[in-house]
């Protein structure tokens, strides 16, 4: 598995990990989802560092990131996000997010429109028609997480890593190493009962979002959360966003349809560079 360097970012008053693999690129930002870290997304950054100086970021609870009791409502999220950005002083990223990390995206770019160049988003759940579901808010979503993991975190990483070999044999090894590994390092804390936080204006802060964004999803049938219908609202309210569907994928579609999905990526890729010229 390639190495690329790492460091800790000071935000919000968190220590903040991150890796990067560097270069005199345009820089482009991975957020991870839930239970997974920065460096889930080895195989997607190796795909992207000809291009990009690609920057894999640790969120609150993830990784090596801080791990506070709580805070992880998607407003301190993005915040966290905008502080890494500004930080290491990245001159309008594009952002690539995927499910937790993906509302992230849409967050930052709606309360920070300034500050991503684009935005990519894969299978977020949809926090703009009901914030309470399938997320971090909802009780029952986090009391099955919470089991889910403490069972997960009394295994050693071997057997994780045999275990989702045989759950999702289609995953290469570049895959697998990393998820076990983020999963027995994930803080249970991020299921914590929220505090009351500053309350997300859906609709004026995705009205907000400016920049060229694209939205992946997947089938519903093999785990993907995001409905036609979902999606079809968050088109309504960012207008410029393009939905593409990739098949025979569930909800981790870079893991599922590898190959595909960096189609996809490096096509939007490919129209926003054109788009700035």
């Amino acid at each position: 598995m390639t190495t690329w360097p790492s460091n800790y970012i000071e935000a919000n008053g968190l220590r903040l990990h991150y890796t990067r693999t560097g270069g005199a690129k345009p820089p482009l930002v991975l957020a991870h989802g839930v239970t997974d870290d920065g460096l889930c997304w080895t195989p997607v950054a190796e795909a992207l560092t000809p291009d990009y100086d690609v920057i894999m970021v640790d969120a609150r609870g993830h990784g090596r990131s801080d791990a506070p009791e709580q805070g992880y409502g998607f407003a301190e999220q993005a915040d966290d996000l905008a502080g890494v950005i500004a930080a290491l002083k990245l001159d309008q990223p594009i952002v690539l997010g995927h499910s937790m990390g993906a509302v992230t995206t849409l967050v930052l770019a709606g309360a920070y429109p300034n500050v991503p160049r684009a935005i990519l988003l894969e299978d977020p759940p949809a926090k703009w028609l009901d914030p309470d579901e399938a997320g971090l808010g909802d009780p029952a979503w986090r009391d099955g997480m919470r089991a889910w993991i403490a069972e997960l975190q009394r295994h050693t990483r071997a057997e994780l890593i045999a275990a989702q070999r045989a759950e999702a044999p289609g995953w290469s090894t570049a895959e697998l190493e990393p998820w076990a590994e983020a999963k027995l390092r994930f803080s249970l804390n991020v299921l914590n009962n929220p505090t009351p936080a500053a309350t997300i204006n859906w609709p004026a802060t995705l009205r907000r979002i400016t920049c060229p964004a694209l939205l992946l999803t997947a089938d519903r049938a093999q785990g993907a959360i995001l409905t036609d219908h979902e999606a079809a609202a968050l088109q309504a309210l960012v207008p410029q966003l393009y939905h593409t569907s990739i098949p025979q994928a569930g909800h981790s579609i870079h893991r599922d349809q590898f190959t595909r999905y960096m189609e996809v990526v490096h096509a939007f890729l490919i129209e926003v560079n054109a788009a700035d010229d």
